[in-house]
């Protein structure tokens, strides 16, 4: 995916506490930036949903296996 730089201004408070936040978790300033804006935007949500039924997906015939048609089905 192409990336487009932004520019933003913010007070010295807010841009220290961005860096620590983003030094905290190990990410650089970019990346944490996008994760809090996708986060913001639900698209971490919709990610996990959409794996989670890809793996349900995949794995599918092994529950049937495990607990049964009946239940596989709710």
């Amino acid at each position: 995916m192409a990336k487009t730089q932004l520019n933003v201004r913010v007070d010295e408070t807010t841009a220290e506490t961005a860096r620590q936040r983003a030094l905290q978790r190990g990410l650089s300033m970019n990346r944490y930036i996008e994760e809090l804006v996708r986060e913001d935007a639900g698209e971490a949500g919709r990610t996990f949903v959409e794996a989670a039924a890809d793996f349900m997906k995949q794995y599918e015939s092994v529950f049937t296996e495990e607990f049964g048609e009946e239940r596989t089905r709710r």
